[in-house]
């Protein structure tokens, strides 16, 4: 009690980011307790004689004191304000956290890199917005209204010419029905794996192939409003507690030309596939993974498959796959200037819906998870920058001819996680010193 009315009385001083990082030990505190009374309380009859009320004092005590905090933030910043737990490090502590990920890149040239791949992006959304104008659209995805009945809203059938946001409007409302995600997004799943398989892209073992599905709750779409991958595949679409502005930026943001590159980004030849492998050999260089392996890899398919020209084919596929590359270049340019003091997390959200095209539902969650403590400072950036490491480690292979390219992928997927400059080191034998720094330009 009297913590809850010192945080009222404004007599604790502290800001958002540490503010925000409170609110979320409570949750974990309130777990924890939780975990260990309902692993006593059953099976020792004294145990919850003794402890019954004072777990409930305590849970109520918390409770209160996250509430108090939660009434400051909201009475600073307002109620539809995003918050960050984690503090900008600033120019200093990103270098050094380049430095550890043997990126031998300034925070400015990182920027620079940024927007040139945004501008790359925008040149082929506006190509492929004229090429989705120039055929007969026909009829638009008509939007429901609240009641599941169709609100008859047309598409314009031609003229997007290099309007590549109206373009990008036209193919988000190609989402599925409610009830009908699961099943899209195995279909993808399938493609993805059969295309890999067909071509020779990479080895593929059977048991790999066996995944579970699972949808994410509608709280957990806040932070999460994507699929997730790995071992499992977790989905996102609207649950019936959500209204019904929040469920139709959920589907739309979720629509089947978006979600075809995140297919199998995140099951095979992505992070299922990556997994899989890296428990089965050399696992522990766990140790020293990285978002520049991890999610490099899984990002460096979506050039491979895009510098192919079999796999994304239709104006709608391009639009929807230079989404999230735009989506990954919105990442390298928030995440730094936001650790660099230029950037707020709500002004993060603006840039994801004004630059990007972004449900602002999708964004708000994007930026959530972004800096809600779970994740280092470069995660965000690592995406594309570890699939342009991935990439340009593939393109210095195969020109020289060291190895084919299914022999490339099988090793980079056996060698496991580390910097990607020492993957580099490793399968091109090269020799390293103890005190080895990183030098590889892989983007000049």
């Amino acid at each position: 009690m009297k913590t809850t009315k010192a945080i009222q009385a404004n007599e604790i001083k502290a800001n958002d980011s540490t503010l925000s990082r409170a609110m979320s030990t409570i949750d974990q505190i309130r777990g924890h307790v939780e975990e260990f009374y309902g692993f006593y309380a059953p099976y020792d009859p004294l145990f919850p004689w003794w402890c019954s009320v004072p777990k409930q004092q305590l849970d109520e005590a918390l409770v209160g004191i996250r509430a108090a905090i939660d009434t400051r933030l909201t009475q600073k910043n307002g109620s539809g304000s995003i918050r960050a737990a984690v503090e900008p490090i600033g120019r200093d502590g990103l270098l050094n956290e380049l430095e550890a990920e043997m990126i031998p890149y300034t925070p400015e040239e990182l920027l620079k890199l940024a927007q040139e791949q945004y501008d790359w992006c925008e040149k082929e959304m506006k190509k492929a917005s004229r090429s989705l104008s120039s055929k007969k659209v026909g009829s638009d995805r008509s939007e429901m209204d609240g009641n599941g009945s169709t609100s008859g809203v047309e598409a314009v059938s031609a003229g997007f010419g290099d309007d590549w946001k109206a373009a990008m409007e036209y193919v988000k409302n190609s989402y599925v029905e409610p009830g009908q995600q699961p099943q899209m997004v195995r279909q993808l799943a399938l493609e993805g794996i059969a295309f890999v398989k067909k071509h020779d892209l990479v080895t593929v073992p059977e048991v790999a192939e066996t995944w579970r599905m699972f949808m994410i709750s509608a709280e957990r779409q806040k932070e999460s409003p994507f699929f997730l991958g790995g071992p499992s595949f977790w989905v996102s679409y609207p649950t019936p507690t959500m209204d019904h502005d929040l469920k139709m930026m959920v589907m739309r943001g979720n629509n089947p030309h978006f979600s075809r590159a995140t297919a199998f980004h995140e099951l095979i030849p992505g992070h299922r596939l990556q997994l899989f492998m890296g428990k089965r050999h050399h696992p522990y260089r766990e140790l020293f993974s990285t978002p520049f392996f991890v999610e490099g890899w899984a990002m460096y398919w979506e050039y491979v498959l895009w510098n192919r020209g079999d796999f994304f084919v239709s104006a709608e596929d391009k639009i929807g796959t230079l989404f999230w590359r735009m989506h990954r270049c919105a990442r390298i340019i928030f995440s730094l200037k936001y650790h660099l003091g230029e950037m707020t997390p709500q002004q993060c959200v603006d840039m994801l819906v004004d630059w990007v095209g972004h449900e602002r539902s999708n964004a708000e969650g994007e930026v959530t998870r972004s800096f809600g403590g779970d994740y280092s400072p470069l995660y965000q950036a690592g995406y594309m920058l570890g699939a342009l490491q991935m990439h340009g480690l593939r393109e210095e292979v195969l020109t020289k001819g060291f190895m084919g390219e299914k022999e490339l992928h099988d090793k980079i997927l056996k060698a496991n996680t580390m910097p990607i400059e020492l993957l580099r080191a490793l399968l091109l034998n090269q020799s390293l010193s103890p005190d080895q720094t990183s030098k590889w330009r892989f983007y000049d």
